[in-house]
């Protein structure tokens, strides 16, 4: 025997033996059937069977599977009466009871060991024994109040996962058991999700995914093709109020009327796969949307799920993976809460199910293997197998743009990217749609990163998730009164109204328009947008150039935003950043009691730190953040005021983060631009205690000209180089020809701009 195989059958040997190392019952063979079919099938369990030991990280993964759920069965089982919100003792233990169901159930297929399938058998026999012993749970505060959980979207995922589990030892189970868990437990389980909660069932939400997957997976466990048909296509909605809001801010169907999955995945997503409410409540959704999925590919293969809308759902994956920074976390988006990651194991499914179902994308494994874990089935085991004969590639994030609307002519996100070596900066552009009742009202506003770290940031949501001190892990007041709000974002506010006077009815109506997205040049790349309707009376058009110049180690960020409006109006624009101010090149003063920013609309939680006049037609403002020196430099009106500004006020419970931001406040303003340079460009080092670099590289930047046709600044260096910058702002074609007089000196052109 060689070296290599004495490890492997020492690997399996060691697996076996963490499951017999307890006492437990007799082993019996799985029983004959048709079960598992749903994830896991006859054949998939063989095939891992044969390659256990064989591959390192589904070895891994089940090593450490096994390690939970024998903690789980020595705890032994606890099926509490419900009480708590998020966070709580028997919301946890829920959560728990379902993650530990579902794994025990796949330890059952694939060591063969009866203690699994006991420990889920009685664990469901405990659920049917409450279940009909109390109407929903005790706290009221959802529009849709759930059984176990205080919420039906909870309950779904506990039926979602438990399907699994009840999948793997349905064939095993007596038939009388098996009648009594479907009379008692499951079929009144998905008809209290669906037609006794039809304003959950049948929208067009995150949560409604899950409740149609919740209800077509118990409905294929146990071939019940009314509940499989009613978690596709959704409720007969004659005896459904499609008019009824719920208390997120909206109650949204699909466009056409339809409901249930395939409406789920045909409205939400655009053709590239973007997820209209956002990339943290998409990694939230794919875990269904998926997991659903290849249930339906193994059972109901000629609906050929994942060619349906031209594979959205692979794009999907796709699509999420780019929508993180360069340490893998989602960009925070709408409601976001920042920190999640593609190491959340809702996206070690999505990327197994994507590699799997896909077109076996190699750049998915270098993925897989960051997250060090497989699914155990099929999907999983094909990507091990892949890693272990080295067949992954680097997965390297492109500038993109991703459109948004389910035809995809809803705007969209525009990402602008720089890669060099180890080091990276991407710029995120949302012109987006409204994103359903998880969107903000931030019309073309941006958030930019180096190096995986937020330089100047959107604020995401606020909530403490799962976090029963805060408000029951739910989300806190200040989500609606700061956090969506177009002044946390770095957008243009204009009288202290949000877009859309924050009416999620004319958001959802409305939209910015793609203008131009050219990476062509990597050197020069440009993503532009309009937006005419957040404010009547009022068109926007923002413009972002990354730039990298051959006199610099770094790109920098030219942003033009140009403001055309029918009467005279306040504009203010932000720019949330972190760390320490350093330099500024204007005079302010700092008031001896803080005053807030204004009455509504987030201003009421902004304090006045500062304040002074530009008083030049260039300012610049350098601050330091982990240990990197960055500047804006903004041109600005003489009589422009320049605010310091932070978050808190009117925040007793210090629910708000107390973040920093400078904000150009131009009043009494009809016509005009804002044209900023955002670069970084130096180091501090605390141990040798040496700034390199500290100063900006430019000297000022000027606006030139502007009317409706052109719009021209000019970027002036510190070593004396100029530029100039003129960007179309009516015909964008490439082929376009231009010619334009400022000053006196001709420019001429092809295409959408001139950079010289």
């Amino acid at each position: 025997m060689t070296v290599k195989k004495q490890f492997y059958t020492f690997l399996i040997c060691t697996l076996l033996t963490l499951v017999s190392c307890q006492e437990k019952k007799e082993i019996k063979a799985v029983k004959t059937g048709s079960h598992p079919n749903l994830i896991l099938t006859t054949k998939s369990v063989s095939e891992i069977k044969a390659n256990l030991g064989n591959t390192p990280i589904l070895d891994k993964t089940l090593k450490k599977t096994i390690a939970e759920v024998d903690a789980a069965l020595e705890k032994g089982i606890d099926v509490p009466m419900p009480e708590d919100m998020a966070g709580g003792y028997t919301h946890t233990q829920h959560k728990l009871n379902y993650a530990n169901m579902q794994k025990a159930g796949v330890l059952f297929q694939l060591l063969d060991d009866e203690k699994y399938a006991i420990f889920v058998r009685d664990m469901l026999l405990e659920y049917a024994k409450i279940f009909p012993t109390f109407n929903t749970h005790p706290e009221p505060r959802s529009y849709a109040t759930g059984k176990f959980f205080w919420q039906c979207l909870n309950d779904s995922n506990w039926l979602t996962y438990t399907s699994q589990a009840y999948d793997c030892i349905y064939s095993w189970l007596p038939k009388e058991q098996t009648d009594y868990l479907n009379k008692n437990l499951f079929r009144p389980y998905a008809d209290f999700l669906s037609v006794e909660n039809p304003k959950y069932f049948n929208r067009v939400h995150n949560h409604s995914t899950w409740g149609n997957v919740a209800v077509g997976m118990i409905g294929l466990v146990m071939g019940d093709d009314e509940l499989i048909n009613r978690a596709l296509y959704g409720l007969d909605k004659s005896n459904v109020d499609l008019t009824e809001k719920d208390n997120d801010g909206g109650f949204i169907y699909d466009k056409d009327g339809k409901a249930g999955f395939l409406a789920n995945v045909d409205s939400p997503f655009s053709p590239d796969g973007f997820y209209t409410e956002g990339p943290y409540y998409q990694r939230y959704a794919m875990y269904p949307f998926l997991i659903f999925a290849a249930a339906l590919q193994n059972k109901k293969p000629a609906l050929k799920i994942f060619e349906y809308k031209n594979g959205v759902l692979i794009k999907a994956v796709d699509a999420l993976l780019n929508l993180t920074d360069a340490d893998g976390e989602f960009f925070p988006l709408n409601d976001g809460q920042k920190g999640m990651s593609y190491f959340t194991p809702s996206l070690v499914s999505a990327v197994n199910i994507a590699y799997y179902y896909g077109k076996q994308d190699a750049r998915l494994l270098s993925v897989a293997k960051k997250q060090g874990s497989v699914q155990l089935d099929a999907t999983g085991l094909k990507v091990a197998i892949a890693l272990k004969n080295g067949e992954e590639k680097p997965f390297i994030k492109q500038s993109m743009q991703l459109s948004d609307g389910s035809k995809g002519d809803e705007g969209g996100i525009g990402i602008l990217r720089y890669n060099h070596k180890d080091e990276t900066m991407a710029l995120v552009y949302k012109y987006a749609a409204q994103g359903l009742s998880h969107g903000h009202y931030d019309k073309l506003s941006f958030s930019m990163y180096e190096n995986g770290e937020e330089v100047l940031q959107d604020y995401g949501l606020s909530r403490f998730v799962n976090v029963a001190q805060k408000n029951g892990g739910g989300y806190l007041k200040e989500n609606k009164t700061y956090a969506k709000h177009t002044i946390a974002h770095n957008t243009i506010t204009q009288n202290e109204t949000s877009h859309f006077n924050y009416d999620f009815e004319a958001g959802s109506k409305n939209h910015p328009e793609k203008y131009v997205f050219n990476v062509a040049d990597e050197n020069f790349q440009m993503v532009s947008a309009k937006e005419k309707n957040a404010y009547p009376g009022t068109e926007m058009h923002r413009t972002f150039i990354m730039i990298k110049d051959e006199s610099l180690a770094k790109p920098f960020i030219v942003d033009i935003c140009k403001v055309a409006s029918e009467q005279k109006n306040q504009y203010d624009l932000p720019f949330h950043y972190f760390g320490q101010i350093i330099s500024t090149s204007f005079k302010y003063e700092v008031p001896k009691t803080l005053s807030i920013l204004g009455q509504k609309h987030g201003y009421n939680h902004i304090w006045k730190e500062g304040s002074g006049t530009a008083n030049a037609e260039s300012i610049q403002f350098t601050w330091l953040d982990n240990r990197k020196f960055y500047s804006l430099t903004a041109a600005t009106n003489k009589n422009d005021e320049i605010i310091l500004a932070r978050i808190g006020a009117n925040d007793p419970e210090f629910n708000l983060r107390k973040d920093p931001s400078i904000i150009i406040r131009k009043k009494n303003t009809q016509n005009t631009v804002y044209a900023s340079i955002i670069e970084s460009h130096g180091t501090y080092n605390p141990v040798k205690e040496v700034a390199h670099n500290a100063y900006s590289n430019f000297k000022n930047i000027k606006v030139l000209s502007d009317d409706a046709n052109y719009t021209a600044v000019k970027l002036q260096f510190k070593n004396g180089k100029e530029k100039t910058i003129i960007l179309a702002n009516l015909e964008h074609s490439k082929d376009k020809k231009h010619t334009i007089n400022i000053h006196n000196k001709n420019y001429n052109w092809v295409g959408a701009y001139y950079y010289k």
